[in-house]
């Protein structure tokens, strides 16, 4: 374990972030890397619990106190080898998930007090990275079989490496211009600068996978061709159908899905900053929140970006409206209690950002009743406060009006897009249209899904853990279709030694008695 006693000796030293009024004018990212000599003081208040709820809190169940010793007694090799074991792109998660881990520490029984897992983990691959120690590991053997992955984000990702990793040829798709799925493209640069997602996807590329980017599997790659090429195929399509907002004035210009704007801000960014994609990127839309009143419509983490990126180019005010109530300023035991995620108040960087300059609001409970418009575009959103419970009804009497140039719709996805692959394949889906696949296997022999397209919109840790078990289960069925095509070797007898013309011995134990003798 860490020092002994070390967590009540050494306090918790919390994520430290650049000022906010610095970092709106680049895309840099904003969370500041500490020393190793105070991530390894960090480590060392990890008490190595007999029942270490972080595990439980980790989607990926990374062995996350013994990386944190590791860390403390400065062994960094040996913690990047016990981190990737469970966890193919810590970087990734070091910067994007939310720690639920950390939520679930045992030291967090006192609010606010936990070990720093998420710093000391990206400090761990960071470190690994500049020590040169992650290298390609392709297979020692080639076991002749073939996977399609279709998906190229971190669930597809990780389902390629792992099962390029045990011998199979792995081919990765992606309909867009480059790899990463919604890291690359709707996460912003501020959070995980993309050439860190380019490394990642250039190891795989050393590895032996072939990433083929800007084909569209179920237009460019019919199904039918995708089966007659490959031994199994993986879908991690993702979970890309937005939650629409069903209220008069909808159609007009100037309202949009957060996802159609983040696309738009990241691959400008990409013009700007590289890296170049593998495929040329499709003409650009015209979404600016430049010099525009911009409400973005729903609290979480999607809408917290589309606040980051509009102050960035230049918004007049930002304002981020949620249908719930504001939730507590700690942990309501009553609904949340430990070891589960606290459902309590968490002030966005992004709304840091956008209070510091003077031009973001978030308001709670608010329900969008209707747009107005002038000449088909959006000019104001009305509205009025949610009441308390579902179904968040409009209260009477308390309309009101705000201006609007630019709306962005961030309420969350639906399911995977159906309409291509999927219908193609003929797999089933469940109530909530997302894939079928209890185990990751689906209900058609040899195709496999994994990440949002088969759970829902979730957590990047998630995506992660669901690549590396469909791929477990799609190695498992190329073994056993590998097995099945082969003659049997058999060992020993062949035929059942009861079988003869004589039956079974007469006598119990075939030896012979005193009398015989």
């Amino acid at each position: 374990m860490g020092e002994l006693g070390g967590f009540l000796k050494i306090d918790r030293s919390n994520v430290a972030y650049r000022d906010a009024t610095e970092r709106v004018g680049d895309f840099k990212e904003f969370v500041v890397q500490r020393p190793d000599e105070e991530l390894a003081a960090q480590g060392a208040r990890c008490m190595e619990c007999g029942v270490p709820f972080c595990h439980n809190g980790c989607p990926l169940g990374n062995l996350i106190p013994d990386w944190n010793d590791l860390v403390y007694r400065e062994r960094w090799q040996d913690a990047i080898k016990q981190l990737h074991a469970t966890n193919n792109f810590p970087e990734f998660t070091g910067r994007l998930c939310p720690a639920p881990c950390e939520a679930a520490c045992v030291l967090e029984i006192r609010e606010g007090d936990a070990v720093t897992i998420k710093q000391i983990e990206n400090s761990i691959i960071n470190r690994a990275w500049d020590e040169g120690w992650v290298v390609a590991q392709p297979p020692a053997v080639e076991t002749g079989r073939s996977a399609a992955v279709v998906g190229a984000g971190p669930a597809g990702m990780a389902a390629a490496q792992q099962l390029r990793r045990a011998g199979h040829r792995v081919v990765l798709f992606e309909r867009d211009e480059a790899g990463g799925g919604l890291v690359r493209f709707g996460v912003p640069d501020f959070k995980i600068e993309k050439w860190l997602v380019e490394r990642r996807l250039d190891q795989l590329r050393e590895e032996g996978v072939e990433v083929r980017c800007g084909v569209d599997v179920g237009r460019d790659v019919t199904a039918e061709e995708l089966r007659a090429e490959f031994d199994a195929v993986v879908l991690t399509i993702g979970s890309r159908v937005p939650r629409d907002l069903e209220v008069d004035g909808r159609e007009l210009d100037g309202i949009h899905p957060a996802m159609d704007y983040l696309y738009v801000r990241n691959r400008a960014i990409a013009v700007e900053l590289g890296p170049e994609p593998s495929t040329d990127a499709p003409a650009p839309r015209e979404i600016t929140a430049a010099g525009k009143h911009v409400i973005v419509i729903g609290g979480g983490d999607t809408g917290a970006d589309c606040v980051g990126h509009s102050i960035r180019e230049g918004a007049l005010s930002v304002t981020q409206l949620e249908l719930l109530p504001e939730p507590p300023s700690h942990r309501p035991d009553e609904r949340t209690p430990w070891p589960l995620w606290p459902q309590k108040f968490r002030l966005s960087y992004a709304m840091e950002e956008a209070t510091a300059i003077g031009k973001g609001e978030q308001d709670y409970s608010i329900v969008t009743t209707r747009f107005e418009g002038e000449d088909g575009r959006v000019t104001a959103l009305h509205y009025a406060q949610a009441g308390a419970a579902p179904p968040f009804a409009p209260v009477e009497g308390t309309d009101g009006e705000m201006q609007a140039d630019l709306v962005l719709l961030a309420m969350g996805f639906l399911h995977p897009e159906h309409e291509g692959v999927v219908e193609q394949l003929g797999v089933d889906l469940d109530q909530r249209g997302n894939i079928k696949a209890a185990t990751y296997a689906t209900s058609v022999k040899g195709v496999f899904a994994a990440g949002d397209a088969r759970r829902g919109q979730s957590l990047i840790v998630w995506a992660i853990n669901e690549g590396r078990q469909a791929a477990r289960m799609a190695d498992r069925f190329l073994h056993e279709i590998t097995a099945a095509d082969r003659e049997p070797v058999f060992a020993g007898n062949v035929n059942d030694a009861d079988d003869g013309p004589e039956g079974p011995p007469s006598h119990a134990d075939g030896g012979l008695s005193a009398e015989e003798e």
